[in-house]
C-alpha cells in the first residue's frame, strides 16, 4: 500500500472548491504566513472544517484571520470573492459591534451558543435582515492557549420569517376582526404592514370602474424626515388625488399586475422596467417598490403597494406577507361593506340576509331574538320557532357565563363592537367552535355575526401537537446519536493507547463495529421515512412466498429476542400463500413490528408471530405480553415520531420511525395495518393484511451458493479522495489476505491500474476532476481492466444512485460505511471465479 506523506489540507489530490482556494491563496500577505508554517492545531482545525458538510468557519490569531468551508460560501453572498484571509472585523464590519461580546467570550475559553440571532447584513450589495443559529468554540493553539475560535453556523432566516409571518397574520386577523368600517380596515392593515416591513408608505388602491383609473383615498406613510409619527394619509388631509393610471409607472409594471404577477423592484433608478418613467418614481419619492395585485372575476380589482424612499431588497417572504395581507384586507373590506349594507338594509334585503356565508342574528334592547338567518340556525342546530321571539338567554343558556355572554352584555352597555370565541358541546358529544362578533344598532339592539371555526381550532391543536412531537423527536434523535459515540470514543482511545493484547483489540473492534451498524440503521430509517413520505420509494415487485417473508424477518430480529430470553411462538403460513410485492420491503415491515414487540416486552415473556390465509388476504399478526398501551396511543401509534412514554431509567432506543415506515410500506402494497391493546400492562396485537395472489406459483428460490474456494489472492485497487477512508479500507483488505493498492486521485488511479491489472476496483463516486462513474467508464474501456469487477463504494445510497452506477459500468454498489461481510463475500466470489478459470481445460 502507498501512504500520502502530506496532510489533507496540503495534499494536491482531492481538491474541493475551498480547499483549492486556500491552497492557492497568497498567505504571505496575511498574518498567518505560508500554510507550511501554520501550527499543527490550525492545520487540524482547518482540515476538520473542510471535511464538514455543515457551514463552518474559523478565525485565527490576534487579527482573527478568516477561513471557511464550501458549505459556508452561500452565507457570504458577494463577500465570498474577498473573504478568505480577511480579518473578521473587516469582513463582517456591519455586525461586528454585535458580535464582539460573543467573540470575547469564546476567546476567553468559554463556548457560545446563540439561536436565531437577528442581524442586518450586507452581502449582496444592500442591507438585509437575516437570522443565524451558531456555536462558537475556542480553538487551542500548540502552546495550550486560546488562539482563535471555531464556528458552526446555520442560517435560519426563512424559518424565522415564516414563524414571524404566521404570528403577524394572526395579529392582522385579530386587529381586523372587530372593525366594522372598511376605512378602518384599510387604515389598520396598511399601518400594520408598513410597520412590519419597515416601509416608507403602504397604499391600498381600488379600480374605479367608471373611469378605469385606480384611486387610493387612504394610505399609510412614515414621515421620518419631518420627525412625525407614522400615520394615515387621506384625501381630506392633502390635495384630492384624482386617481392615476398604472401605465404612468411603465407598461411592464402595468402588464405584470394585470396578469396577476407581483412586481418587485429593488432599485427604481436601475431597473429596466422603469427606464423612461423615472420622473413618476422621483415625484413620488419611490426608491424601491413592491406591488401585489388582487385579481377578482378575471380582472385586476385592486392592488397593495409598498415602497421605500431608498433602494432595498424585497425577499420572497416579503412578497408572501404582502399577498396574505392584501387578501385579508380585501376580504375584510368586502365583509365590512357587506355588513354595513346589511345593517342599513336588513328589512328590505332579506334575500341577501339569508345568503351570506355566516350566521346572523338581531336582538332588541331586551334581548329578544328578532331575526336569525338560515346559516345561523344551521350552526346552532335549531329551528326558527325555537329561537325567534324568545329571550336570547333562554334560547341559549349555555352562553350566559361563557365567552359570548360577557361580550354581548359589554357591547349592549357600551355600544362598542365586540368579539369572542366560544366552544360548545352538543348532547351527542360533538364540539363546535364559533367566532362571534356583536355590533350595536341604532335602535338600541345588537346585530351578531357568528361562524363555525371548528376546523381552524382543530388544525391549531394538531399543529401544537405536531410541534410538541417534533421537539420530542429532536431530543430523542440527539440522545440516540450520542449514545453510540461514547463506546466508539472509548474504544478508539483504547486502540490509540496501543497497550492491549489481541483479545482487547478484537473486543474494541467489535464494539466500534456494533455501534457503527446501530448508527447506520438510524440513518437508514430516517432516509427511508423521507423517501416514503415524499413518494420516492419504488417497489421491485415479484411473487413472494409469505413463508420466506416471515422466516427472514425472524432471522433479523432473532439476536435481540435471544438476548432478552423471550419466547417466540412461530406459526408459518401455508406454502401456497403468495403475495405480490417487494420482498425486502415486506421483510422490513414484519421485522419492524416484531422488533417493536421485542423492545416493549419484558425479558422472559412470550411473543406470538403467526400468518394465515383468510379468503383473498394474508393476515400476519404479532401478539406480545409487553407494556401495552392506552387507547389514545394505539390510535396514533403509526404516526411519525410516536413512541411509548420514555424515562431516564427505561429507554428502549429508536426514533419512533419503525411503525410509521411499516404502515406506509404496507399501504404501498395495497394492504392495511392495525393495532389494538386491552390497556397498559396487558400487551399489544399488531395485524397486517396483504392481498394474496390467486393461483400464483412462487418463483424458484436460488440455490445456495457453494462455499467459495479460498486459494489465491485478489488484486484490489481502492480509489477514494478521503485519505483516512481509503487507507483504513486498504488495511482491512490486506488483513483479509488480498493484494491492495490505494490511490486518492482519478488520473493516478488510471496509471496505477495499467501496471497492476486489478481483479477488483473499489471506486468512490464523489471524486474530484473525474468522478467515479467516468473513471469506471475509462477503466472498462482499457484492455488491462476491461474484465475487472467494478464496485461503487459511496455515501450516495438512493435507488437512482444505484441505477446511475450500473449504467456507468459498475457491477456492484456498496453504501458507506461498507458492510465488510458483504464485501468479503463479493471478493470471495471473485477469487472463486478466478480459481475456476485457472482450472478450466485449455
Amino acid at each position: 500500500m502507498t501512504h500520502a506523506p502530506q496532510t489533507a489540507l496540503l495534499d494536491p489530490g482531492g481538491e474541493a472548491t475551498m480547499r483549492s482556494r486556500i491552497r492557492r491563496h497568497d498567505w504571505n500577505q496575511t498574518p498567518l504566513g505560508p500554510p507550511e508554517r501554520w501550527p499543527a492545531s490550525l492545520r487540524t482545525a482547518c482540515d476538520m472544517m473542510l471535511h464538514s458538510a455543515f457551514p463552518m468557519f474559523l478565525a485565527w490569531g490576534p487579527d482573527l484571520v478568516f477561513l471557511y468551508n464550501d458549505a459556508y460560501v452561500p452565507l457570504l453572498g458577494q463577500k465570498h470573492g474577498r473573504a478568505l484571509g480577511q480579518r473578521f472585523c473587516d469582513l463582517w464590519a456591519e455586525v461586528w459591534a454585535e458580535m464582539v461580546p460573543l467573540i470575547d467570550r469564546a476567546l476567553s475559553g468559554k463556548p457560545v451558543y446563540y439561536e436565531d440571532m437577528p442581524m442586518t447584513v450586507n452581502r449582496r450589495g444592500y442591507p438585509e435582515r437575516a437570522n443565524f443559529t451558531f456555536s462558537h468554540a475556542p480553538l487551542i493553539g500548540d502552546d495550550g492557549q486560546v488562539a482563535g475560535l471555531f464556528c458552526t453556523v446555520m442560517e435560519t432566516t426563512r424559518r424565522v420569517a415564516a414563524e414571524r409571518r404566521a404570528a403577524f397574520e394572526l395579529t392582522v386577523s385579530d386587529a381586523l376582526r372587530p372593525l366594522s368600517s372598511h376605512e378602518d380596515v384599510v387604515a389598520t392593515a396598511c399601518a400594520l404592514l408598513g410597520g412590519e416591513l419597515h416601509a416608507g408608505r403602504v397604499v391600498y388602491a381600488e379600480l374605479d370602474p367608471a373611469s378605469g383609473r385606480f384611486a387610493a383615498p387612504h394610505w399609510w406613510t412614515r414621515e421620518e424626515r419631518a420627525g412625525l409619527q407614522p400615520h394615515l394619509q387621506t384625501q381630506s388631509q392633502k390635495a384630492p388625488h384624482p386617481g392615476f393610471d398604472l401605465d404612468a409607472f411603465g407598461p411592464a409594471v402595468a402588464a405584470a399586475l394585470r396578469a396577476g404577477d407581483a412586481v418587485r423592484i429593488h432599485d427604481t433608478a436601475h431597473d429596466v422596467r422603469t427606464i423612461g418613467y423615472r420622473s413618476a418614481y422621483v415625484a413620488e419619492r419611490i426608491g424601491a417598490l413592491l406591488v401585489v395585485p388582487l385579481v377578482k372575476a378575471n380582472g385586476l380589482t385592486a392592488f397593495l403597494g409598498i415602497d421605500c424612499p431608498q433602494p432595498r431588497f424585497w425577499s420572497e417572504d416579503d412578497i408572501q406577507l404582502a399577498r396574505d395581507v392584501s387578501e385579508r384586507t380585501w376580504s375584510a373590506v368586502e365583509t365590512a361593506r357587506a355588513q354595513a349594507e346589511l345593517r342599513a338594509e336588513r328589512d328590505r334585503s332579506r334575500d341577501i340576509f339569508d345568503t351570506i356565508a355566516e350566521g346572523f342574528a338581531v336582538f332588541d334592547a331586551d334581548w329578544t331574538v328578532l331575526e336569525m338567518n338560515a346559516e345561523g340556525l344551521r350552526i346552532c342546530r335549531m329551528e326558527a320557532p325555537d329561537v325567534l321571539g324568545r329571550n336570547h338567554w333562554d334560547a341559549f343558556p349555555h352562553t350566559v357565563d361563557a365567552e359570548p355572554g360577557p361580550m354581548y352584555r359589554e357591547a349592549m352597555r357600551t355600544r362598542v363592537a365586540g368579539a369572542a370565541e366560544h366552544s360548545h358541546v352538543f348532547p351527542d358529544g360533538s364540539r363546535l367552535w364559533t367566532e362571534v362578533r356583536a355590533y350595536p344598532m341604532q335602535d338600541g339592539g345588537l346585530a351578531a355575526f357568528f361562524r363555525d371555526i371548528t376546523d381552524r381550532k382543530l388544525a391549531e391543536e394538531k399543529l401544537m401537537e405536531a410541534d410538541r412531537r417534533k421537539d420530542e423527536f429532536l431530543a430523542m434523535l440527539a440522545h440516540e446519536l450520542r449514545n453510540p459515540l461514547a463506546p466508539i470514543s472509548a474504544a478508539a482511545e483504547l486502540l490509540r493507547i496501543g497497550r492491549m493484547d489481541e483479545a482487547r483489540v478484537r473486543q474494541s473492534s467489535n464494539i466500534i463495529g456494533r455501534q457503527v451498524r446501530h448508527m447506520t440503521r438510524l440513518v437508514d430509517d430516517l432516509l427511508d421515512v423521507s423517501r416514503v413520505t415524499r413518494g420516492l420509494i419504488t417497489l421491485e415487485r415479484a411473487q413472494v412466498p409469505a413463508r420466506v417473508v416471515i422466516q427472514e424477518a425472524v432471522e433479523q430480529v432473532r439476536p435481540m429476542i435471544d438476548a432478552r430470553r423471550q419466547k417466540l411462538a412461530l406459526h408459518l403460513p401455508p406454502a401456497w400463500a403468495i403475495v405480490e410485492g417487494d420482498k425486502a420491503r415486506l421483510v422490513q415491515v414484519v421485522a419492524n413490528i416484531l422488533n417493536n414487540a421485542t423492545k416493549y416486552t419484558p425479558e422472559g415473556r412470550a411473543i406470538d408471530l403467526g400468518a394465515q390465509a383468510f379468503g383473498d388476504s394474508l393476515v400476519i399478526s404479532v401478539r406480545d405480553e409487553g407494556i401495552g398501551m392506552d387507547r389514545e396511543l394505539s390510535a396514533r401509534v403509526f404516526d411519525l415520531f410516536t413512541q411509548a412514554e420514555r424515562s431516564s431509567d427505561r429507554s428502549q432506543g429508536g426514533l419512533g420511525l419503525g411503525l410509521a415506515l411499516a404502515s406506509n410500506l404496507v399501504e404501498l402494497h395495497g394492504g392495511t395495518v392495525g393495532c389494538s391493546s386491552p390497556g397498559p400492562g396487558m400487551g399489544s396485537t399488531f395485524e397486517i393484511k396483504l392481498p394474496l395472489l390467486q393461483g400464483a406459483v412462487p418463483a424458484a428460490l436460488p440455490a445456495p451458493e457453494a462455499a467459495p474456494e479460498q486459494a489465491g489472492r485478489v488484486r484490489v485497487l481502492v480509489v477514494d479522495d478521503n485519505v483516512d477512508a481509503a487507507e483504513t479500507l486498504g488495511l482491512l483488505l490486506e488483513a483479509h489476505g488480498h493484494e491492495v493498492a490505494v490511490e486518492h486521485d482519478s488520473l493516478r488511479a488510471l496509471e496505477r491500474a495499467r501496471g497492476m491489472a486489478p481483479d477488483v476496483c473499489l471506486l468512490d463516486i464523489g471524486l474530484p476532476d473525474i468522478d467515479g462513474r467516468e473513471l469506471a467508464r475509462r477503466l472498462r474501456a482499457r484492455p488491462e481492466t476491461a474484465g475487472a469487477v467494478l464496485v461503487a463504494v459511496t455515501g450516495y445510497g438512493q435507488q437512482q444512485d444505484r441505477i446511475d452506477a450500473l449504467a456507468a459500468g459498475f457491477q456492484h454498489h456498496l453504501v458507506k460505511p461498507v458492510d465488510m461481510e458483504a464485501l468479503a463475500r463479493l471478493l470471495d466470489g471473485v477469487r472463486a471465479a478466478g480459481a475456476a478459470t485457472r482450472t478450466e481445460p485449455a
